[in-house]
């Protein structure tokens, strides 16, 4: 039997990665991305060069990649304010938690995600949450994974499984994973393509990609290639 995975895909370095790391182990691939009133709106763009760009490097890759959905969730802007969905400062919150944390929007991804996979008999969602290095968020932490996968599993009866390959590993790590993966080509494709910033930069070029080179996911990102490339050289 075919085994099939649904990758939640933004179209940044962490998802491209997971895309990559499910069209290494599995017969067919779908993606799903989501529209919220995000600040970066720009990482939907580079969705679609992102998955061409993938099944350039390995024909096989082409062959196993299937279908794109789209799912939009505006409503999550006005029920769940943040610095990414208006223009607010980053920084912290009186909570401690980020200001770009968006309450309840990976609860939200993965549910339309599971809805998505189970109705298109697809057992398994990647997606790339971590908590070894990571802005903080609650909703990327193991547990909230374990927990929300007995929940879609209970209320669907399903047998869903949802796959976290990054979530203890680094970002230098993952930079490394993305190189074994799909060599210098997928690294490559990742700086060029990808889309992490907060701000929606795409005008400044770094050697890790595009970004403002301020907000955490650039920080993580910048620091992540730093450390990448010294272990690369060493």
């Amino acid at each position: 039997m075919a085994e099939s995975a649904l990758v939640l895909f933004s179209g940044g370095q962490d998802s491209t990665t997971c895309l990559v790391w499910a069209l290494s182990r599995y017969d067919h691939v779908e993606t799903v991305g989501f529209t919220y009133g995000q600040r970066h709106h720009v990482e939907m763009e580079c969705r679609e060069p992102v998955r061409a760009g993938v099944t350039a490097i390995e024909p096989a890759w082409s062959h196993k990649l299937g279908r794109d959905h789209l799912i939009d969730l505006g409503i999550l802007a006005e029920v769940s304010v943040s610095a990414l969905t208006a223009d607010q400062p980053f920084g912290t919150r009186p909570d401690g938690l980020p200001a770009t944390f968006v309450p309840g929007r990976n609860l939200l991804f993965l549910t339309f995600a599971g809805i998505v996979a189970h109705q298109r008999n697809i057992r398994r969602l990647i997606t790339g949450v971590c908590e070894t290095d990571y802005s903080g968020y609650p909703d990327c932490r193991d547990d909230t994974m374990k927990a929300l996968q007995v929940a879609l599993n209970l209320g669907m009866d399903a047998r869903l499984a949802i796959e976290t390959p990054l979530m203890w590993i680094d970002k230098a790590a993952t930079w490394e994973l993305a190189q074994n993966l799909g060599g210098r080509a997928l690294v490559d494709l990742i700086v060029e393509k990808t889309h992490t910033c907060y701000e929606g930069n795409r005008t400044e070029r770094h050697e890790w990609g595009f970004g403002c080179g301020i907000c955490d996911a650039c920080r993580l990102r910048s620091d992540g290639w730093r450390r990448y490339k010294a272990d690369t050289i060493r």
